[in-house]
């Protein structure tokens, strides 16, 4: 392939439909064809099964930091969603790009790649590397191992690119999330004889009104951070599961819920709250009908928060990409925070809309993709004459 463009290989990376719940290998295996064409080498870091994996590759010198582009290959579902265009296949109308991940964050992935041919003619004093990951919007959980293995390397990255989209606003920050699951184990009898029995419904309710508490208290005023909407911590419960029949006290119940963390927040005392006020208030009272009655609680996924100073070299940089000091933050999370944990800065830069990612025909504008392609070009340069 001679120089694609953006579009040319948005066009290829759509195709691929590769949805967190599937593997993402063919997608990795055309990247890594792709790169080889242009004579970059690439790593794998697959999963347990082998059925995912995460690519890093690195252009420039290799006995120096430099810079990571990184972007996750995997995609959330269409199931359900009224698309009026077919979501695996790219179409164009009005100069938009529509299909499952143009936005979230494939485009990004096509503009990196549409960058390779030039980064690899030009003389770069600073290497930029590649690193694109499985089973981002299932927890940022590919990442992970592709990180441990740069934590150990001799000439860890000195900074990181997530490409998310922010229409090509400069991000410095965004709230971490914790993901939980709560089980309640009650005990079941006759609706006739509904107070011999332990409720296990009812007692999930009294456990997620107090969640609701511990929201109501983190939004107050004095825990306000205003780069962030909405500017505080917030708790939210998604998914609950429980009864058999209305003639049955439910004796089970489950529900799912998640704080969406300030970074600074320490988003494990809220599940630590609501297990204090499950063994102080609930469970004396459940274990007094049925001692087998149990309140318990998972992690199903989490990670961190990012806040990158806004005087570092990482923002100043960014600023120079984007023409922009105007920093801002973002309301969904990204990779950046474990980047950041693993010593990595990071800042968040993307072309295109959260806006319309997740949604159904969803879509990036060709206008974004070229600015994206000029952003890397700068970034080029940068590579090229750092001082």
């Amino acid at each position: 392939m001679n120089e694609p463009t953006s579009r040319a290989l948005l066009e290829r990376l759509i195709g691929f439909a590769t949805v967190s719940r599937d593997s993402n290998l063919e997608l990795i295996e055309f990247i890594r064809e792709y790169l080889a064409g242009f004579g970059v080498d690439s790593e794998l870091f697959h999963n347990a099964e082998g059925t995912k994996a995460n690519l890093f590759a690195t252009i420039g010198p290799q006995d120096r930091g430099g810079v990571v582009l990184s972007g996750h290959t995997d995609v959330v579902p269409v199931d359900g969603q009224a698309w009026t265009v077919e979501p695996f296949q790219l179409s164009e109308h009005d100069g938009r790009l529509y299909g499952r991940g143009t936005a979230d964050m494939k485009g990004f992935i096509a503009c990196v790649l549409a960058a390779v041919p030039s980064l690899v003619q030009r003389p770069l004093q600073v290497p930029v590397h590649l690193a694109f990951s499985y089973d981002e919007e299932v927890g940022c959980l590919g990442v992970r191992s592709m990180l441990a293995e740069l934590e150990k390397r001799p000439h860890k990255p000195t900074l990181c690119l997530i490409g998310e989209p922010t229409e090509l606003k400069p991000v410095l920050g965004h709230k971490g999330k914790l993901a939980m699951r709560c089980e309640v184990h009650g005990a079941a009898c006759h609706s006739a004889y509904a107070p011999y029995g332990v409720n296990a419904i009812e007692y999930a309710a009294r456990l997620i009104g107090h969640l609701g508490e511990i929201g109501a208290r983190l939004a107050q005023p004095e825990h306000h951070d205003a780069r962030f909407d909405p500017p505080f911590s917030t708790v939210q419960t998604g998914v609950i599961k429980g009864g058999r029949a209305l003639n049955i006290v439910p004796a089970e119940c489950e529900f799912d819920f998640e704080v969406r963390a300030l970074p600074g927040f320490d988003a494990q005392r809220v599940p630590d709250e609501l297990q204090r006020y499950a063994a102080e208030q609930l469970l004396p009272k459940m274990q007094a009908v049925s001692a087998a009655s149990d309140i318990r609680l998972h992690p199903l996924s989490a990670y961190p928060g990012l806040a990158t100073p806004p005087d570092s070299e990482a923002a100043r940089l960014l600023a120079r990409l984007c023409g922009s000091s105007d920093f801002g933050t973002v309301a969904f999370g990204t990779e950046g925070g474990l980047f950041d944990g693993a010593g990595i800065p990071t800042v968040v830069c993307g072309p295109g809309s959260m806006d319309q990612g997740h949604k159904p025909d969803e879509f990036v504008s060709l206008e974004q993709l070229h600015g994206c392609d000029a952003l890397l070009q700068c970034l080029a340069d940068y590579l090229c004459d750092p001082g």
